[in-house]
């Protein structure tokens, strides 16, 4: 995980006597030292690694509200969601090995909207795949993937509820993303129009209505999953944690997989045995892995498009990629 070391947290911030009193005694038992060492961690909200210089203890601290996202309502709703979401998962016996999500701490509304959690030693995916791809050795990242995989299906597996999925919801938020494509004028009307006649298409299928609904990480991205020794992993930000159908994280995977072979090589095909041992992976923790596969892999390709039109939409994309990603994405949605 990457950091950059800011300082050491003033005593007279109020936070230092959160940290101190109220979220150290819950890992050591004992209040904490007199100092704690700040860093910087990379996320989509302000979220930084505190350490206590005395007993090496750390937390992680993840500040909803910032003058980045100044809407305070939203950030007390946001952080109130990613609290009870992290709670009701562990419910499920995804604590310790080899499947754990972090351990919520504390959650501080007047500090900014504050969530703090457990830290964890590992590797994050991005970093297991970006590393696979400059060398050439894929066999790590199947080792990896396998233990994803494992991760992915213990918690489907063990929240389905018997209820159908619905569909339509998934529809729902394509319609946004080609909205947004459309406002960055990255995409015209009549590219639009044919994304929404794909999105019918699939929608049509009987298949995309087949399965029941599961409790989804909601935003399975290699930022945030991270790996211990042998099938370790570990879970966390589970804001958009959500009941769906289990391919929306499956095919986030895939789909966030491609893109990452894609921009590294430019071949469109560079990360399909990836995707493929992936998939079989996921499959072999049903009664029947064939059939399950065939199930799965007949609606990936949908959650794929998906994933790659939602990347296709980040301002940090050059413009030359983002039609690339683009119109991988329609290939990819036109394998209904």
């Amino acid at each position: 995980m990457h950091r950059t070391y800011l300082g050491r947290l003033p005593e007279q911030d109020p936070l230092h006597a959160y940290l101190r009193y109220d979220i150290q005694p819950q890992m050591t038992g004992v209040p904490g030292g007199s100092t704690y060492r700040v860093f910087r961690l990379n996320g989509s909200n302000d979220v930084y690694l505190y350490e206590d210089r005395e007993t090496a203890t750390k937390f992680i601290g993840k500040f909803f509200l910032s003058s980045r996202k100044n809407n305070a309502a939203k950030a007390a709703s946001h952080l109130t969601r990613e609290f009870d979401n992290l709670c009701t998962v562990r419910d499920y016996g995804l604590t310790g090995y080899p499947h754990h999500v972090v351990r919520p701490l504390g959650r501080h509304y007047a500090m900014n909207a504050l969530l703090v959690t457990e830290y964890c030693e590992g590797e994050i995916l991005s970093d297991v795949i970006r590393e696979s791809i400059r060398h050439g050795d894929h066999g790590r990242l199947s080792h990896k993937l396998t233990a994803l995989a494992y991760f992915l299906s213990a918690l489907h597996n063990r929240t389905a509820v018997g209820v159908g999925v619905e569909f339509h919801y998934d529809c729902h938020y394509m319609d946004h993303l080609i909205g947004r494509l459309l406002e960055i004028s990255a995409i015209g009307w009549d590219e639009a129009r044919e994304l929404y006649w794909l999105r019918d298409q699939w929608r049509n299928q009987p298949r995309m209505w087949e399965d029941q609904q599961v409790l989804v990480h909601g935003d399975a991205t290699p930022e945030n999953f991270m790996f211990g020794h042998n099938l370790q992993v570990v879970a966390f930000d589970l804001e958009r944690a959500k009941r769906a159908d289990r391919v929306f994280d499956v095919g986030r995977i895939a789909g966030e997989l491609k893109h990452f072979f894609l921009r590294a090589s430019g071949n469109p095909h560079a990360a399909e045995s990836s995707i493929g041992h992936f998939l079989w992976e996921y499959a072999c923790h049903f009664p029947d892995r064939h059939s399950a596969f065939r199930s799965i892999t007949g609606r990936t390709p949908f959650y794929m498009g998906m994933t790659l039109l939602r990347i296709a939409r980040n301002s940090w994309v050059e413009p030359e990629y983002r039609r690339r990603l683009i119109n991988e994405a329609k290939a990819c949605l036109r394998g209904f």
